[in-house]
């Protein structure tokens, strides 16, 4: 029986990416053990029941952060008392860390897996995080055997410039797609009160900078269709800044925040169009979720979102601070049907390249290739 260390900065990212690839593993016959920090308590909703065993490992995001000397520590401890097979290490933090750990374990069998889930420097991205973090993964990729990328930005750059044995590309974590076969509708305009007639634009994602939920707000207040609500699912630090700017910019009635939500696919089918204006996206489950129940996108046109977002084809997209063209999208996709309707067709379509057992096939076949184990 093969045996894999999960390894995540925190368990909330192993919840709510890799809960299918450990039951996945678990049915092929592996052992699957999980090592990250636990926050699930700061996380409504999310569990962590699929693994054989769980570590907590006192990671912090931050890589600045001299608690991570300890996390090393402890990691290390647990990586060379388990006897495992494969690590499958990921997160920029946990990553490098993880490396680091198994580098000497590697000249003895041990194989490392890197699972980046989008790069922090890309192509009009930060100068800083080119600085801080290109160095490092490229370092770090020479102590890696098998190196998956999401996207495709984020592929050519690795094939190019780094080192690990062999570099790999998947469609993400997969959409589960037949979700959005399932009848059923969360009434969310009676919930939020928003009048029948009106129009719905969604958002999802942490209340963060990098998502740039302010966008949405701004373009809200300068679209001609004054009717039009915002809806925003997530929970994040930068909530009472989003509700004093939709107050700033007049919308604090048409500005609706969700919070988590596990309804999300019912959600969708009450909403026009989905925003995602996001400065810096590994790909954008979320957005491609929308997608495949067939919800015209307006986006930035950021790293992985270029991997499905299409102008034109599924909608519109732009630069992410041009509030202006965001305003102008989401008119035009509202006012005109046919073209609605156009952008909802191709947006069905377009998902499915990134079906949750897509994903799965091709994680497994990384397992079976690094291994050399047809049977495994």
């Amino acid at each position: 029986m093969k045996k894999v260390l999960l390894v995540a900065t925190v368990q909330s990212h192993i919840a709510q990416f890799h809960k299918p690839t450990i039951n996945m593993l678990k049915e092929h016959g592996y052992t699957v053990e999980v090592a990250a920090h636990d926050n699930l308590y700061l996380k409504e909703a999310l569990t962590l029941t699929e693994p054989d065993h769980v570590f907590e490992v006192p990671f912090q995001r931050s890589p600045f952060s001299l608690k991570n000397f300890k996390a090393y520590k402890v990691l290390k401890n647990i990586i060379n008392d388990g006897s495992y097979d494969i690590v499958h290490c990921n997160t920029p933090v946990g990553g490098i860390l993880t490396r680091w750990a198994c580098r000497k374990l590697r000249k003895q069998g041990l194989k490392v897996i890197y699972e980046a889930h989008g790069f922090h420097f890309f192509k009009g991205g930060s100068k800083l995080n080119w600085v801080l973090w290109y160095p490092l993964e490229k370092f770090f990729s020479r102590y890696t055997d098998a190196l998956v990328l999401i996207n495709k930005m984020d592929y050519e750059l690795a094939k190019k410039d780094f080192r690990a044995k062999s570099t790999y590309r998947i469609p993400g974590v997969g959409v589960n797609l037949t979700q959005f076969n399932e009848k059923g509708r969360c009434n969310l305009k009676e919930e939020l009160g928003i009048p029948n007639d009106a129009s719905i634009v969604l958002s999802v994602g942490e209340l963060n900078k990098n998502k740039n939920h302010k966008a949405g707000i701004k373009a809200l207040s300068l679209m001609r269709d004054q009717t039009v609500h915002y809806c925003i699912a997530g929970n994040g630090p930068l909530l009472d800044e989003l509700k004093a700017f939709a107050l700033e910019c007049g919308v604090e009635h048409r500005v609706h925040f969700l919070g988590y939500r596990r309804d999300l696919p019912s959600i969708f089918k009450e909403t026009n169009v989905f925003l995602l204006p996001s400065y810096r996206e590994g790909l954008g489950m979320a957005a491609i979720e929308a997608m495949a129940c067939g919800l015209p996108l307006v986006s930035s046109n950021r790293h992985g979102i270029n991997d499905y977002s299409i102008e034109g084809v599924t909608g519109f997209k732009c630069h992410p601070d041009n509030y202006t063209f965001f305003a102008k999208s989401i008119d035009t996709i509202i006012e005109n049907k046919k073209l609605s309707k156009k952008f909802s067709e191709n947006c069905k379509e377009i998902a499915k390249q990134f079906s949750l057992q897509e994903s799965l096939n091709q994680i497994l076949q990384i397992y079976k290739e690094i291994l050399g184990d047809s049977e495994c």
